[in-house]
């Protein structure tokens, strides 16, 4: 199991050296959202990882497809202008690749076309020569309703076709397609390593994957899809002891009111959600995960009832989400841990990630614990629930929001808040909405807030720490 992992002198992880993925497909095919998740899980492996996306150094360099030569697209004869501008543009992208490893990164995934077997070949053995190891990443794609989606939900938004009709737009596209079609190659050469994923993990085949890190990569390319879902985030109900992680208890009259008003809210929002995409709820499952502590499991109860089974609602508890344990910290608030406990309050603060309190799990700890619920929230295609214990939730927010190991004690969570979470090819989109103020409602101010509760340690600390991070 991997999580954020401490750094070392070279910045290499798993003696894996320096990797370059070179992606390899026909446009439309999901190569930028395959390179992007692999890029946010080996983030949070702690692989200095990046993205270069030649589309986007075009665009930033260029601008938008409307501002280009009519046969920029085209891999037949070009003018002399127009092959002059193409050159430019890729030696600009090689030349951030290197820089990337010069500044000790160690795997780049170059995210372009790369549709003929020469110029993968040039590329390839440029990098070679410096000793990097070289990876094709060819996505392969025969099903023509999610190339036609993946043109609508991602290529016609993108800066080229801004303004642009969108049936106009998609007809333009289908155009650049065809014509990369006459002079594409696909990636049956053997003289490099390569993955070549069918249909966004429908099917994977691989030649020569050598090492761990090779290896994970492949793992988690077998898990992923772009199938478009929305991801819920909400804490549990306040319980009848808040403060005590060995008591387990049940939800307080409070919790059981919360539970009922989350269902409430979540539906209502759900249900406005997929009508903007002409969708209803028979049409599609929301999944609830829940933690096997009982004031987690016991929010949902309410999802259990005949109408959201009725809602198409299913309910799954995963031992892994349980809480952070504190250790001999549970109860105590900063104050009273830097008056008991004064030499590990001085290591906790210089790494609260890291640190683990006597007889406790430190951040990093629940991390590798939460390894396998990342590779199922990959897996995942319907829309998703999680209601769970805070600190779980900073840990599952920091890999989809791709934040850095260091924040996440630091995340803001409230209870009372519902965070939405929508993954796209270029990152996420997220927002928080409001929907409860009763008691166990936690504001985040000062000590003394009425429903705060004193005695949660890591709640508290995460609240105290300057700098602290909100969602949405």
């Amino acid at each position: 199991m991997v999580a954020p992992l401490y750094t070392t002198a070279s910045g290499l992880l798993f003696h894996a050296g320096k990797i370059l993925v070179v992606t390899v497909g026909l446009p439309a095919r999901g190569k930028t959202h395959i390179s992007r998740a692999l890029e946010r899980y080996l983030r949070w492996m702690g692989v200095k990882t990046v993205v270069i996306s030649l589309g986007d150094y075009r665009r930033k360099m260029i601008g938008g497809a409307q501002k280009l030569p009519p046969d920029y697209f085209t891999l037949g004869e070009k003018s002399p202008e127009t092959m002059a501008l193409r050159q430019k543009v890729a030696s600009g992208c090689e030349q951030l690749i290197w820089n990337f490893f010069d500044s000790g990164g160690q795997v780049v995934i170059y995210d372009a076309n790369n549709g003929t077997r020469q110029a993968r070949q040039t590329l390839a053995e440029k990098f070679d020569k410096a000793g990097i190891h070289v990876v094709m990443m060819e996505s392969v794609c025969d099903n023509v309703k999610l190339i036609e989606r993946n043109i609508r939900s991602v290529k016609i938004s993108s800066p080229d076709y801004k303004g642009w009709d969108p049936d106009k737009a998609v007809e333009d596209y289908w155009g650049r397609i065809r014509d990369h079609e006459r002079y594409y190659e696909p990636v049956e050469e053997t003289t490099w390593p390569f993955i070549r994923i069918i249909n966004v993990g429908e099917k994977i085949m691989v030649n020569d994957i050598r090492g761990y890190l090779q290896s994970r990569i492949v793992f988690f390319l077998m898990n992923i899809h772009n199938r478009y879902r929305t991801i819920y985030f909400a804490r549990s109900g306040q319980s009848l002891i808040e403060h005590s992680y060995k008591a387990d208890s049940d939800l307080s009259p409070s919790g059981w009111d919360y539970a009922e008003r989350l269902k409430e809210f979540v539906m209502d929002r759900r249900k406005k959600s997929l009508a903007d995409k002409g969708m209803t709820t028979g049409d599609r499952k929301l999944v609830v995960w829940t933690s096997s502590r009982r004031r987690s499991h016991h929010t949902a109860w309410p999802f259990l009832t005949p109408d959201a089974v009725k809602a198409n609602v299913k309910v799954v508890e995963k031992q892994q989400m349980s809480e952070i344990n504190p250790g001999v910290w549970d109860g105590l608030t900063p104050d009273q841990v830097k008056k008991y406990y004064p030499d590990e309050w001085e290591r906790f603060v210089k790494d609260p990630y890291a640190y683990r309190a006597p007889r406790a799990e430190s951040y990093h700890d629940l991390c590798v614990r939460l390894e396998p619920i990342l590779i199922e929230l990959e897996r995942e295609q319907e829309d998703l629930l999680i209601i769970g214990h805070a600190s779980v939730i900073r840990c599952l927010l920091a890999y989809l929001i791709g934040l850095p190991a260091s924040e996440i004690p630091a995340i803001e969570i409230a209870r009372g808040d519902l965070l939405e979470v929508v993954p796209t090819s270029y990152g996420v989109q997220s927002q928080a909405f409001h929907f409860w103020d009763g008691p166990g409602r936690n504001h985040g101010d000062e000590p003394g807030e009425p429903g705060k509760d004193e005695n949660n340690f890591y709640e508290n600390y995460a609240e105290d720490t300057k700098g602290k991070r909100k969602i949405g």
